[in-house]
């Protein structure tokens, strides 16, 4: 059996972050595979639920440790459209995820290189190797594209105002 590649996991990744698009949420899918078998799969709900944990990674993690019966995943993968925050950053180091992938940097709040790596942190008692810009162009263009359509619905309602009568 050939091991499936960074790449083939990561367009998994982005079919969930389009859920999360669709939804109006802001387009972050992540999936968690362990020996080449996925074990859960989530999107950003954090505006549907209004529950500001509800990102990609923490939901896939929750799922996860539910399918696997344990809180330690061991020998898994994490791949996320977006670098993880420090929320997520920290479920994945006490959730005991091997490894991370992601595709998009998050220059404002990335702790998995951009702003700092606690995935890598040699302080706490487990670390997480780290790949990244897997796809990059793909899950930036998600992002870019969400916010661009964003702000201009944003312009709309401003230059187009209800007048209640």
């Amino acid at each position: 059996m050939v091991e499936k590649s960074d790449e083939y996991w990561m367009a998994y990744a982005i079919e969930q972050a389009k859920k999360a698009e669709a939804l109006g949420e802001v387009p972050i899918g992540a999936v968690i595979v362990k020996d080449d078998v996925v074990i859960s799969t989530a999107h950003n709900l954090r505006e549907t639920a209004q529950r500001a944990v509800a990102h990609a990674e923490l939901l896939a993690i929750d799922e996860a440790c539910r399918k696997l019966n344990t809180w330690r995943l061991t020998d898994c993968t994490l791949f996320v459209t977006l670098e993880p925050c420090v929320m997520c950053a920290g479920a994945i180091v006490m959730s005991r995820v091997d490894r991370v992938v992601f595709g998009a940097r998050d220059p404002k709040g990335g702790c998995a290189g951009s702003l700092m790596n606690l995935l890598m942190e040699e302080r706490f008692n487990h670390r997480s190797e780290v790949v990244s810009g897997v796809r990059e162009l793909e899950c930036s263009d998600l992002l870019r594209h969400f916010f661009h359509k964003l702000r201009e619905s944003k312009n709309m309602s401003k230059k187009n105002p209800i007048i209640w009568k």
